[in-house]
């Protein structure tokens, strides 16, 4: 089933980058966090409440705490970087921590993948990094643009490697999910303070009735989020944390293929390969 979950948390991450990365052109980043997250919170509280969660707590909800206060700075990130530069190319940068930290993560928790997940995890990475293709031809990434996105890719990896250890059955990944998305509205709400005090927008040009004519997508990119962390850490428990981290990250090939589709951006031949080698990292990882 790893790889089932872990292919799905690739979906939804992706959907949600690419709904997230629209929102940001005629919003300010940090209000797509906030709305985005409380409307999150709204869901998750009440799927707790219905379920009893809070039998769940204990010390491990630390690390979703933990998880809580790095993911808005990450998302920030991420959300800036795809606003300045074009999905195809800020999306697979972004993955790579999202492989790299959980990756580093299980091989020193002692977990040896075989000869056949080892190769399906060089080809994974490989396509993804060709995915992004920033040097080969083209204009290159603004200097801020790479800095934003490297900031977002290890936030993004710690994350992953937190919310894995925050929860160890279904009914406290709720709960855990949870206090997560709390302490994501936390931080959000004190950085969105903090900005409009320095004099930036809290609200798009059209006030709130552009935040209320997007509450639909808010609520879709929030509730992706949720849902990809939640089939996230079903994965990393249920099986390798080095095949869920590697299949996981490769929702930046749903990203480009979504803005290939809606915005008409072109990926280049090399990007184009990267896809391609991604896919076939997949099967390998799944059939070993």
């Amino acid at each position: 089933m790893t790889p089932v979950f872990a292919l799905a948390t690739s979906l939804m991450w992706g959907l949600a980058d690419f709904g997230g990365g629209l929102l940001t052109r005629r919003m300010p980043a940090l209000t797509v966090v906030l709305v985005s997250q409380l409307l999150a919170v709204g869901a998750l509280g009440s799927i707790v409440v219905a379920t009893g969660g809070w039998s769940e707590a204990g010390p491990q909800l630390w690390y979703a705490v933990a998880a809580g206060v790095v993911g808005p700075a990450a998302m920030l990130a991420f959300y800036r970087a795809l606003a300045l530069g074009p999905m195809g190319v800020v999306s697979p940068l972004g993955a790579l921590g999202g492989v790299a930290v959980p990756l580093g993560v299980g091989l020193v928790l002692g977990e040896r993948p075989g000869l056949l997940q080892v190769a399906g995890i060089a080809v994974a990475v490989a396509g993804v990094v060709l995915a992004s293709g920033p040097g080969m031809g083209g204009a290159p990434v603004q200097r801020q643009t790479l800095v934003l996105t490297l900031v977002a890719a290890f936030g993004f990896g710690s994350v992953m490697a937190l919310i894995a250890e925050a929860s160890h059955n279904l009914t406290g990944l709720f709960l855990a999910l949870f206090v997560q998305r709390l302490c994501n509205v936390a931080v959000g709400a004190g950085a969105l303070y903090a900005s409009v005090r320095r004099g930036a927008p809290a609200l798009p040009e059209n006030g709130w009735q552009g935040i209320r004519s997007a509450l639909p997508a808010l609520a879709f990119v929030g509730l992706s989020d949720v849902a990809a962390n939640g089939t996230y850490s079903i994965a990393a428990n249920n099986g390798p944390v080095t095949v869920a981290a590697v299949l996981a990250s490769l929702y930046p090939v749903v990203t480009a293929l979504a803005a290939r589709g809606f915005l008409s951006e072109r990926l280049r031949g090399v990007q184009a390969a990267g896809a391609g080698l991604a896919l076939v990292g997949t099967v390998l990882l799944a059939t070993g």
